[in-house]
């Protein structure tokens, strides 16, 4: 939404998503520029210990999201239920919609995966070995190195004295 020449909505999509008490998956959205009654309200809640408090964030963004999927209305217990991926995102979209430049609101948007079929997805080791297969000028003194990940994640085994 553009008011006065000032967008004040954001399109979103999350990381992970939101599954709602159904099991629903929720991923796109729209929030809005905060109002100083939306910093202000939540300082007042019972809940919160001061300006610092972690919950802080939940209340705030509950009242900024304007839309998530088909939830009528989001909720601080819906905040509550975000994966922590998507709770970071929503943390850096509130903060460059608010403070910074919108026009790093793409940029960060990038950031999130394309939605894919989970059948579709691959492994780093099997990408690497997609690779070795269908390089049919590949020897065994040219195989590429596995991915850094790989090898990070193969541990030598310790002989034991």
């Amino acid at each position: 939404m553009t008011l006065a020449g000032l967008q004040t909505e954001y399109a979103f999509t999350l990381p992970k998503g939101y599954i709602d008490a159904d099991g629903n998956l929720h991923r796109h959205g729209v929030m809005r520029m905060a109002t100083a009654r939306d910093e202000i309200e939540p300082l007042r809640d019972s809940r919160i210990n001061g300006p610092d408090d972690p919950y802080l964030t939940v209340l705030v963004l509950a009242r900024v999201i304007a839309e998530l999927g088909t939830l009528p209305r989001i909720m601080p217990n819906d905040v509550e239920g975000f994966f922590a991926a998507d709770l970071a995102f929503l943390q850096d979209l509130y903060g460059i919609i608010n403070f910074g430049d919108p026009a790093d609101v793409e940029a960060l948007q990038a950031t999130v995966a394309v939605d894919e079929p989970a059948a579709k997805t691959q492994s780093v080791d099997d990408e690497w070995a997609a690779t070795v297969a269908a390089d049919p000028a590949t020897t065994e003194d040219s195989t590429p190195s596995p991915p850094r990940r790989a090898r990070i994640e193969e541990v030598p085994s310790r002989s034991s004295s």
